[in-house]
């Protein structure tokens, strides 16, 4: 499957899996504690200065600032028209900021060290009939079949541009979910084959 994983090494490359994800928790939290729009715009821009400071590695990830941008849009489309203009700014200020941050984490880490960093902390839940390895790796492939989405998506996209000069749009819907089918029947038939041995 695809990945937006960069391999354009950054500093946060460096930083270990267990702590991006202890650190995404806790600010995520607070972003959604914070309710004053002129301090979730300070969140918001330190958050977009994170992301900025990839540098290089941010390419990968265009194609989800481009949705978040439109989601962005709708969000305070739809504010606007229930008169609730305020709301809609801390809506969209939040989910912007947590969308970078989870953006970067997944730009910056492997899914396998993800992985890793899930079966460690579920271990303890193992006497209760829990099985740390399995949660781990279903939540490993959900978040694996959300960046091969938007993989096959911007490959369809730019495929259906080379051709027409334009963007695909709505038509790309069917054959990325042909696709999209096609992937999770190869990876269901090798877990079968793989956790039946």
């Amino acid at each position: 499957m695809g990945s937006l994983y960069s391999e354009h090494r950054t500093w946060l490359h460096r930083v270990p899996a267990g702590w991006k994800l202890l650190c995404l928790a806790l600010l995520s939290t607070g972003i959604f504690w914070i309710s004053s729009p002129v301090m979730l715009g300070v969140a918001c821009g330190m958050c977009g200065a994170l992301y900025a400071s990839l540098g290089r590695a941010t390419a990968q990830g265009s194609r989800l600032l481009r949705a978040l941008l439109i989601a962005s849009l709708l969000v305070l489309a739809l504010h606007a028209l229930l008169e609730q203009a305020q709301v809609g700014v801390v809506s969209v200020l939040r989910m912007v900021s947590a969308t970078l941050l989870g953006i970067a984490l997944t730009l910056s880490t492997r899914s396998s060290a993800l992985q890793d960093v899930l079966e460690r902390l579920l271990t303890p839940l193992k006497p209760l009939g829990l099985r740390p390895e399995r949660f781990a790796l279903q939540m490993a492939l959900m978040l694996r079949f959300i960046e091969h989405f938007f993989v096959v998506w911007k490959r369809l996209d730019d495929s259906y541009r080379l051709r027409t000069g334009r963007g695909g749009g709505l038509r790309l819907l069917p054959p990325l979910i042909i696709q999209m089918l096609q992937t999770a029947r190869r990876v269901a038939d090798t877990l079968d084959v793989r956790l039946g041995s």
